[in-house]
């Protein structure tokens, strides 16, 4: 991987919330402080794109994020996005070819102690290096074929669809 190409779009792994009533907004993209923080052995770029949470995320944005994807040359892409609607983005993205495409993101903001992202990120960024061209969403400690995996809201995880 000569460089992974990392796109953020909002949602809770960038959330900052300010009050007791869950008022929040769409901070700053969290991973490359994360990355930095770990001291990766790899060279990345961060390209934010969006500042929403995901079910604000419009078929325009959808087509958007497509669209800076085919642009770059990276053959290794990392998406942050937020979970309620990854998989219809990841979806839009499918037909993308000779690109890695891993989406991630947090089911708590990476801002939280005992927060998901760092360990989604870790494995999303496995996965990126890893696996054949293609999209892919790493969450819940697995890997997922978008057209097979749905958000589980009142559990809280992603699971297989049957």
């Amino acid at each position: 991987m000569e460089e992974l190409l990392i796109v953020t779009t909002g949602g809770t792994i960038d959330k900052v919330y300010f009050d007791d009533k869950s008022d929040y907004q769409i901070g700053e993209p969290q991973i490359g402080r994360i990355l930095e923080e770990l001291g990766v052995a790899f060279r990345f770029r961060v390209i934010p794109i969006l500042r929403k949470d995901s079910l604000h995320i419009s078929d325009a944005d959808r087509q958007l994020i497509r669209q800076a994807i085919a642009a770059q040359e990276a053959r290794h892409v990392l998406i942050t996005h937020g979970t309620d609607t990854m998989v219809d983005t990841a979806r839009v993205l499918a037909d993308l070819s000779g690109k890695t495409i891993v989406m991630t993101g947090a089911l708590n903001p990476a801002r939280f102690r005992g927060s998901d992202a760092e360990f989604n990120i870790g494995t999303a960024v496995g996965a990126v290096q890893s696996l054949p061209s293609g999209v892919y969403i790493a969450m819940n400690g697995r890997i997922w074929d978008p057209a097979k995996v749905r958000k589980n809201v009142e559990a809280n995880r992603f699971e297989a669809v049957d």
